[in-house]
């Protein structure tokens, strides 16, 4: 399988999260279910929204071309998601829109840890 490096190269579901991560810019999404290397968004898996007083809210310029290059973060996280064959996301922290610390629920295979320590 190629190397994720852009927004046409997620599946669906992925760029439905990507756009709710970039929506939210600050979140915790709780006890998303991974089956086959992909998120389950249904039901939506529990997200606790993040707001930060005292801070200008200014909107991002979010990206309207349907291609665009990915950040590091997000080709990290969604490779990790892909090797997933079974497993439970229990807190993916987002900041800046971006995925910064994951726990995760799953049963240890042979490639267990191999790339992402």
């Amino acid at each position: 399988m190629s190397r994720i490096s852009s927004f046409r190269d997620l599946f669906p579901s992925e760029r439905r999260f990507l756009s709710a991560m970039d929506e939210l810019q600050y979140c915790r999404v709780e006890s998303a279910r991974i089956v086959n290397g992909e998120m389950v968004l249904d039901p939506w898996p529990t997200t606790v929204r993040g707001v930060k007083f005292g801070t200008e809210n200014r909107a991002k310029a979010r990206s309207t071309a349907a291609e665009f290059e990915l950040k590091e973060p997000v080709i990290e996280f969604f490779e990790y998601v892909r090797s997933v064959q079974q497993g439970e996301i229990r807190c993916l922290e987002v900041r800046h829109g971006l995925p910064f610390h994951m726990e995760i629920a799953q049963q240890p295979g042979p490639t267990t840890g191999a790339k992402h320590g």
